[in-house]
């Protein structure tokens, strides 16, 4: 194929029913509506099953998966594809909670691998909306100990030892492997994590699906993976300024960063050798790369290959999650 061929990539959401689901994807995102229950839209996917599909230009119909094949290393960038080869390392959402999620953690990567042969789970969270009196589950409220928990967990109790952390837009969280937590009611937001499923839940607030069935629980994986420090501070605090990019998170899986803006602006990647992601946390925005002008509403997500060294972004108002490696 013609080496000029790569672009902007936009891709259909895959759209996933969870028991504490709601509409926000669709009210609030725009996502098709497919029910009532929709708790998570996945942006950018190359998780086995879930594989995301372009639905715009010359590749429309094709997986990422298929492009990784083809063009890995014009798509991720040279570091990346030596790190990675043709996988594609991050998954990106954007998650409602209707009702609160399963108390729960991830595995780091050592861990991962030797159970799972898979990446761990470090993740983060930007909230784009909250009901008034909304919460994230965030560790622990004071110093608990193994035997502590383990006596928690088994009399169901658990719930009393968590730290309930308040919300409101934009308050931006980094949940690192082993990390406690849980997106409360309400709760409208952004994750952007390591190419992996695997949760290790603990506790699912004694519901039971449809059919009166309780969801699996991983008490075992759990204790080998949780993380009972409270000194690891977890909300991330930042200000930021109208056209300027501002770093959220910065660790070895994915960098982060905020743009507020609200003119013309070439935003350049020159010097990353790594694909970027744009998600669309607020307004609308036209992307323009040579020929190519993409529209970009809040909700939407684009893959800006790491052979493309700078775009343009025109907005009245916008706002974006900047993500790289």
């Amino acid at each position: 194929m013609d080496k000029d061929l790569l672009y902007i990539l936009k891709f259909e959401p895959i759209l996933k029913e969870k028991i504490w689901g709601g509409s926000k994807l669709n009210t609030i995102l725009g996502k098709q509506e497919q029910g009532d229950h929709i708790g998570e839209s996945w942006e950018v996917s190359d998780v086995e099953g879930n594989y995301s599909v372009v639905s715009n230009g010359y590749f429309k119909g094709k997986t990422l998966k298929e492009l990784l094949e083809v063009y890995s290393k014009r798509i991720l960038g040279e570091k990346n594809y030596h790190r990675f080869g043709t996988k594609f390392p991050l998954l990106i959402k954007f998650i409602d909670a209707k009702e609160d999620l399963s108390v729960q953690l991830h595995p780091d990567d050592e861990l991962a691998k030797v159970k799972h042969n898979s990446f761990g789970k470090t993740e983060m969270w930007y909230v784009l909306q909250a009901d008034k009196d909304s919460n994230l589950i965030i560790g622990f409220d004071k110093e608990v100990s193994p035997a502590e928990y383990e006596k928690s967990v088994s009399d169901k109790t658990i719930k009393e030892l968590l730290h309930y952390e308040p919300v409101t837009t934009g308050d931006t969280f980094f949940v690192y492997a082993g990390l406690i937590h849980a997106i409360g009611k309400g709760v409208l937001l952004a994750e952007i994590q390591q190419t992996s499923d695997i949760t290790y839940r603990i506790y699912d607030w004694d519901r039971t699906d449809a059919a009166g069935n309780y969801r699996e629980l991983h008490q075992e994986d759990a204790l080998e993976a949780i993380d009972f420090s409270t000194d690891r501070e977890s909300k991330v605090q930042y200000s930021s300024k109208k056209n300027e990019i501002t770093s959220l998170v910065a660790c070895p899986y994915f960098i982060t960063n905020l743009i507020d803006i609200d003119q013309k602006k070439v935003i350049t990647h020159e010097t990353l050798d790594s694909f970027v992601i744009y998600m669309c946390v607020a307004g609308s925005a036209e992307i323009i790369q040579n020929e190519q002008k993409i529209k970009i509403n809040v909700g939407e997500t684009i893959l800006v290959p790491a052979e493309i060294k700078e775009i343009e972004v025109v907005s009245k108002e916008a706002k974006f999650l900047q993500t790289y490696i």
